[in-house]
């Protein structure tokens, strides 16, 4: 698909079900490199189960090498869809883009932003979103310089977990009798 200053080849095709193991060495890996592996809790059953079942989410991998003699996965950008009330379309949202640091410069991110471009227009979504933590200078810089992204700053991002949504709990309003059947 693309060569880099050594000449590296590299392809880039949907993960599978047989890939659940390099997916989270990539998880793994983006983990360490952002401080952050205690935050790790995925299996390789949770993501056969989430990524390949119940289709939640979609992978892209990056592998070194052609589709004749793969080498090892490189690369993953790991998304799903969204949907805009805004805009009325559907979007996709890149949770986790990572390449391993040896790859860099070599065009893999820009292949997978170009992969992930065309399953936007595919389904006719409307945006890609992600975020990117506020120290990855170097990741905020290809964005901004290499993409042309747009920084939503007057956006802050909020999160609940574990607890959190169980506490959701107590806002449902009480049960009352059943809703009658029309006939």
């Amino acid at each position: 698909m693309s060569t880099s200053p050594a000449k590296k080849e590299f392809f880039i095709r949907p993960a599978q079900a047989d890939d659940v193991d390099a997916i989270l060495k990539l998880i793994v890996d983006l983990a360490t490199y952002e401080k952050a592996t205690d935050s790790v809790k995925a299996t390789p059953e949770l993501l056969r189960k989430n990524l390949f079942e119940k289709e939640y989410a979609h992978t892209l991998l990056a592998f070194l090498g052609t589709t004749e003699t793969p080498g090892d996965a490189v690369g993953m950008a790991l998304y799903f869809h969204n949907f805009s009330t805004w805009t009325g379309k559907p979007g996709v949202y890149l949770e986790d883009l990572y390449v391993t640091p040896e790859c860099r410069s070599m065009g893999i991110g820009k292949a997978l932003f170009a992969e992930l471009g065309k399953i936007a227009e595919d389904n006719d979504c409307a945006r890609l979103d992600w975020s990117v933590l506020k120290w990855n200078q170097p990741s905020i810089d290809f964005y901004d310089k290499a993409l042309g992204a747009t920084s939503m700053s007057e956006w802050m991002g909020m999160r609940l977990e574990g607890a959190g949504i169980q506490n959701l709990r107590k806002f449902a309003p009480p049960a009352g009798p059943a809703p009658q059947s029309i006939q």
